[in-house]
């Protein structure tokens, strides 16, 4: 799938994005290896620390339904460019170390990078 493709959908959820406090709704689109794309949007919460960010969303949902291997994740936001958070970024880490990572303004204008590039030196337990 074309980096461009994956960044139309996740724009084209990001509107059911529940973002009543900050207005910054975010759309996530994540392709998975066998070529299956999972959506998320951000969920915010009175209590800020409950919002949970649309990559993790797409994540759990492409988890619940059995896939773990991914290529690459595409985030648009009603404010522009939007590169996944600290915590969206150890998240995804867990997964795919070289995961690539799509934002812009608009799929015409898109930026992409690796996850490692992004969060050089994650975290990760080792049974080692």
């Amino acid at each position: 799938m074309e980096d461009r493709e994956l960044y139309r959908q996740a724009k084209a959820v990001l509107n059911r994005a529940y973002a009543p406090y900050s207005g910054f709704r975010v759309g996530a689109a994540l392709l998975t290896k066998e070529g299956r794309v999972f959506t998320g949007v951000n969920v915010e919460n009175s209590s800020y620390g409950a919002t949970i960010c649309a990559e993790r969303v797409a994540v759990g949902k492409a988890i619940s339904d059995g896939f773990r291997e991914f290529e690459a994740i595409a985030v648009a936001s009603s404010e522009g460019k939007a590169w996944p958070c600290g915590i969206c970024r150890q998240f995804l880490y867990e997964f795919n170390t070289n995961l690539r990572v799509i934002t812009g303004i608009d799929a015409e204008h898109l930026e992409c990078c690796t996850l490692k590039e992004l969060l050089a030196c994650g975290f990760r337990l080792s049974a080692e």
